[in-house]
């Protein structure tokens, strides 16, 4: 493909990722449809069937970004501390996903919907980028704790499932409040920062 028609391709792409990321600001994603989305851009709606053949190809590319972000966040822990203590190790970690919480929305409420209704290609790139970060997780938990190999896969597949289902008890709609509330069920919110770390502290110690 020629350079300027591969620019052109790269600058549609992102802009369709990024309208869509603005309508899930205020919208559902089962509410959001091609036609909203082709409502923000600069070309035809049609034109966006070019580039993804579903909304779910358009969030999955949405899921691919925020894990690319994060996998940055990750080798930069990697790259930037050859020792670390447990606690700044967890402290950091934690961090890196307080930072992704489009990432943790999407992983919890809508991953499925995403991988189900993608074609095989796209599903494949994003798993690239899904490997690379478990290998980056394995990488930190390798330099940063005195683990055996049969430790650190048992944290890991502990703490992956974890991430999975982090988001809902960390943001809660003013509704979900008020059902708690009405219910009297005593439940006390902490952040998305506070779970990962209390998380991490119960799996490392």
């Amino acid at each position: 493909m020629p350079r300027a028609s591969q620019q052109l391709t790269d600058k549609r792409k992102e802009e369709i990722i990024n309208a869509c990321k603005e309508l899930y600001k205020t919208m559902s994603f089962k509410d959001i449809t091609i036609k909203d989305i082709g409502n923000k851009v600069s070309f035809t709606r049609t034109s966006i069937y070019n580039y993804f053949q579903t909304k779910e190809e358009i969030f999955l590319a949405i899921l691919q970004q925020e894990y690319e972000m994060w996998l940055k966040s990750l080798n930069s822990i990697l790259n930037e501390n050859s020792k670390l203590s447990q606690e700044q190790f967890t402290k950091l970690l934690a961090k890196s996903l307080e930072e992704r919480e489009l990432l943790l929305k999407l992983m919890s409420m809508n991953n499925y919907d995403m991988e189900e209704n993608s074609r095989l290609e796209r599903l494949t790139q994003f798993k690239d980028v899904y490997g690379k970060c478990i290998l980056a997780l394995e990488n930190c938990f390798k330099r940063f704790t005195t683990f055996t190999k049969e430790k650190r896969q048992e944290v890991l597949y502990s703490f992956l499932p974890f991430v999975y289902g982090i988001y809902p008890y960390a943001k809660v709609t003013p509704k979900q409040s008020e059902a708690m509330k009405n219910a009297g069920v005593n439940f006390r919110y902490h952040t998305i920062y506070e779970l990962s770390l209390m998380c991490l502290k119960n799996l490392l110690n």
